[in-house]
């Protein structure tokens, strides 16, 4: 993607820059506030945003600027550095996805030094010490809030990236098609080659920015499930691209149509909102995507028993990336409607879709989805077999129904309080799934859960059944 020439690319101190410089800022995407992370400096705004970032060199491209650079205030400091290539470029590498499964908890510089644990070590939640020792939970519960943080300041950063992308696309610039493929690379990063494979989305979105959440959730889970299933790189990318722009189409509804409940719609209005997939293909195909991204666009309404539109196809007529983001689609349907009443547990969500509705998907990928959330998911609200109310923390690799836990227990300041494996507590067990709408104020405060969905992996490993 990057077509630079290193040895016309410089560093510049930051007094040397002006508007008209070429900037390429080494930064991770999520890191800054910019649309793009190499752009051309426009306006004495921009000049100081891009100086308030505080780098100490701006890498530059000289033959893209309209501008000279001043004059350094030390010669000897901007001597040319070659440049090096791109940290955060998309990856040819076949195997993009083979270091997404990494040592389970966050580094610690991803933490405000401030409000480091004493300790530079990172808990394992599986740790038997922390089921027993008040002080190791205590630390492991701070640790876990800082990773929570983290990402879901990059998710916030990330629907920013989407939006602004998203409102240029119909400008049908290089750059801004180029941005899409540079955000899922970016994605990548920040989401699945976390330490702990962490992936933690929420959104408590309004003024219609759903569709941005919802097509996130879609391409996080649907890469993560690409890398168990074994896609190459470029296809990965592709089922990236595709799940992010799956929506597209609804650029051209109705917003009063958007913001109704599809339980809702009179006929027409269920029709018209049908034709997103039509418009979206017509969208795709202007702007120039590729033959893969436009077929996960067209088929990610379509089912593998045939019942699905726009063209009813069946399982064998879809593409692999298409089957993926189907399934996601509608799962993160399930799990994040418009009417946030109506939204099922991910346990809810996963036991309709295997019990009822298995014929829609693929088996393979649906296996996948289920090893890789667990029966109960992350963030789920359980009861336990001695009546305790718990919410679960992490997936087990091993026996995807004894997950780990943080129990409620009103003696128990939530700041210190009772985490259990299941694994290894075999008198204990989980009852059934519990709606967050259902638990006592006090008691959702204590566990915490959220408006939406909460992808929380912290395993580094594969349950070995569904």
């Amino acid at each position: 993607m990057n077509d630079d020439n290193p040895a016309s690319t410089l560093y510049l101190q930051p007094e040397q820059l002006r508007i008209g410089i070429f900037v390429k800022l080494e930064l991770s995407w999520f890191k800054h506030d910019f649309a793009r992370s190499d752009f051309k400096i426009g306006s004495e705004k921009q000049l100081r945003e891009v100086l308030a970032l505080r780098l100490p060199r701006y890498r530059h491209d000289p033959k893209r600027s309209d501008a000279p650079a001043a004059e350094p205030s030390n010669q000897e400091s901007t001597d040319a550095i070659p440049a090096t290539p791109d940290e955060h470029e998309v990856s040819d590498d076949p195997h993009l996805f083979d270091s997404c499964d990494v040592p389970t908890l966050a580094q610690p510089s991803q933490a405000p030094a401030e409000t480091m644990p004493p300790t530079a070590a990172y808990l394992e939640v599986t740790d038997a010490r922390i089921l027993q020792d008040e002080q190791l939970r205590a630390r492991f519960l701070v640790q876990r809030e800082q990773k929570i943080k983290v990402v879901e300041n990059e998710f916030v950063k990330a629907v920013g990236v989407l939006k602004n992308l998203n409102s240029n696309l119909l400008l049908k610039t290089k750059d801004t098609l180029e941005g899409v493929g540079v955000l899922v690379g970016e994605m990548v990063t920040a989401f699945l080659e976390r330490p702990d494979v962490t992936l933690h989305i929420m959104g408590e979105n309004v003024g219609g920015e759903e569709v941005y959440h919802h097509s996130l959730n879609v391409a996080i889970v649907a890469m993560m499930l690409a890398r168990d299933l074994g896609f190459s790189s470029e296809m990965a990318r592709e089922l990236g691209i595709g799940a992010l722009v799956h929506d597209i189409g609804l650029m051209k509804i109705p917003g009063r149509i958007l913001l109704t409940p599809p339980d809702e719609y009179t006929t027409p209005e269920r029709n018209l909102r049908a034709k997103h997939v039509e418009y979206g293909v017509e969208i795709g195909r202007g702007l120039g995507f590729s033959t893969d991204v436009l077929a996960v666009i067209a088929q990610h309404h379509e089912f593998a028993d045939g019942s699905g539109y726009p063209n009813s196809l069946k399982e064998a007529v879809m593409t692999p990336a298409a089957r993926v983001v189907s399934l996601v689609n509608y799962y993160d349907n399930l799990c994040n409607p418009l009417d946030l009443f109506k939204a099922m547990t991910p346990h809810e969500a996963l036991s309709l879709m295997f019990a009822q509705r298995r014929s829609k998907f693929e088996a393979r990928t649906m296996a996948v989805l289920i090893r890789c959330l667990g029966v109960y998911p992350p963030g789920t609200i359980v009861q336990l077999s001695n009546e305790a109310v718990a919410v679960v923390i992490s997936v087990n690799p091993k026996i995807s129904t004894r997950p780990c836990v943080l129990v409620y227990d009103n003696k128990v300041p939530k700041e210190k309080a009772i985490i259990l494996n299941l694994e290894h507590d075999l008198k204990i067990s989980i009852t059934k799934a519990v709606s967050p709408a259902a638990l006592p104020p006090k008691v959702a405060f204590y566990l915490n859960p959220r408006k939406r969905v909460t992808y929380f992996f912290d395993s580094d490993k594969q349950p070995e059944s569904a």
